[in-house]
């Protein structure tokens, strides 16, 4: 299904329940910040998860998972359909892939761990044919304050189209857009911004006009999509690349 090598790293699917629990330690680890425990969930059963590992060792750097869906009328059996009001997607005639539960480990700072789980899922959605990557980026901490460059920048520059845009569901939400009245510090807003949110808006992803306050993960997270048809050509070229 996926399969990837590229330097110091591969990325492979879990191939048994010994793998899916590697990485269920290493979400623990990531999202709840102590060891031992398994960051476990209902949605692990019907995804793909994928290991990004060192190639020497076999050491666990990173992982995430995904949900293929054969079109918007699918998008109410995915993870973020939780926290969104997603009908409007409903009308999305193309394949979809969520990505979730995406993180790397905290004590590694290698930003080719990144490139390559990116090479890997471009590699996948174009075997796949995929037209919308979507998912739920996560901001650490549930003061939408602290984060007022980012939304901010969100704002200003990332909302989805009004087509697609999804609508409040969650009990406990920030809407940024029209709470915030601020020009945002660019530079300030970028270095901010988590580093799966700053890929999906470098291939030109759009996001919800609202954020979630996920109290249980301690997260703030908005809807992020990615309109594959409209990825910069130039993004593409790089992406590919790593996937070759």
């Amino acid at each position: 299904m996926l399969h990837l090598t590229k330097g110091r790293y591969r990325v492979r699917v879990a191939a048994d329940p010994d793998d899916v629990a590697r990485a269920q330690r290493l979400r623990h680890l990531c999202f709840r910040g102590d060891e031992g425990g398994r960051d476990v969930d209902a949605f692990d059963p019907v995804c793909a998860h994928v290991l990004v590992e060192t190639r020497t060792t076999g050491s666990l750097v990173a992982c995430f998972r995904l949900l293929p869906l054969a079109g918007g009328r699918e998008i109410g059996r995915s993870y973020a359909a939780q926290f969104y009001e997603l009908s409007a997607l409903e009308a999305f005639d193309g394949p979809m892939l969520e990505l979730g539960r995406f993180c790397i480990h905290p004590e590694v700072h290698d930003p080719d761990v990144l490139r390559v789980a990116w090479g890997a899922i471009t590699e996948y959605v174009d075997r796949a044919g995929v037209e919308l990557l979507f998912g739920c980026a996560s901001f650490a901490g549930t003061d939408w304050a602290v984060h007022g460059d980012a939304l901010a920048m969100l704002k200003a520059r990332h909302l989805g189209p009004a087509r697609w845009l999804p609508r409040i569901k969650a009990p406990d939400v920030v809407r940024f857009a029209q709470r915030l009245r601020r020009r945002p510090d660019a530079k300030k807003a970028m270095l901010a911004m988590p580093p799966l949110l700053r890929t999906y808006l470098m291939m030109g992803g759009w996001v919800s006009d609202h954020a979630v306050v996920d109290r249980d993960m301690g997260t703030l997270h908005v809807f992020t999509g990615v309109e594959i048809g409209r990825i910069p050509p130039a993004r593409k070229r790089l992406l590919r690349a790593v996937a070759a």
